[in-house]
């Protein structure tokens, strides 16, 4: 097997293995695994909705595309050059369909801190700064989601996994 090694733009070296040249589905969706994955994030929503963020950790609402109904999930709130990001390390999630659907409008809720905000959808193009400070942020907790992409990845990976992974910029309720 041959090793392809490449640079990052911050001249850290990678390696790139064959499985980085397969394309990536951009309706790709991860499910959730098992009773560990559910039991983890019924804590961190419990821990969210009474206040206690989890390395900015927030509870997202919004209405249900097909229910009319709203639904909540929790979510990993990025902070990135003065913007913050959801990014949906599992792809196109029920919420990320949601989100779509519903125009971007939604809450994000910190205990009894509720906000409105409009999400905005990040072309995937410019996704690649934001995918790699969410990767840097919570490799730990979603590594087993993200195609292979770890902290040395290059741009170009990341770029080739950018349309199977949803990035919304946070807007207030009128941006």
């Amino acid at each position: 097997m041959t090793i392809d090694t490449t640079t990052r733009t911050d001249g850290a070296p990678t390696e790139s293995s064959p499985r980085s040249a397969r394309p990536v589905d951009p309706d790709r969706y991860v499910r959730p695994g098992g009773r560990g994955d559910r039991w983890a994030n019924a804590v961190v929503r419990w821990l969210t909705a009474r206040g206690i963020s989890l390395r900015g950790s927030r509870v997202l609402t919004v209405i249900g595309r097909r229910s009319g109904v709203p639904r909540s999930t929790p979510v990993n709130l990025l902070r990135h050059d003065g913007e913050r990001y959801l990014v949906a390390p599992r792809g196109r999630t029920e919420w990320v369909r949601n989100v779509r659907a519903a125009g971007g409008v939604a809450e994000l809720a910190l205990g009894r801190r509720v906000e409105p905000v409009t999400l905005v959808e990040v072309p995937v193009d410019e996704r690649v700064p934001m995918i790699r400070a969410y990767v840097d942020a919570w490799y730990f907790e979603v590594g087993k989601f993200i195609e292979g992409l770890d902290r040395t990845s290059s741009d170009a990976r990341i770029l080739e996994v950018a349309p199977g992974m949803p990035v919304f910029r946070i807007a207030g309720p009128t941006d």
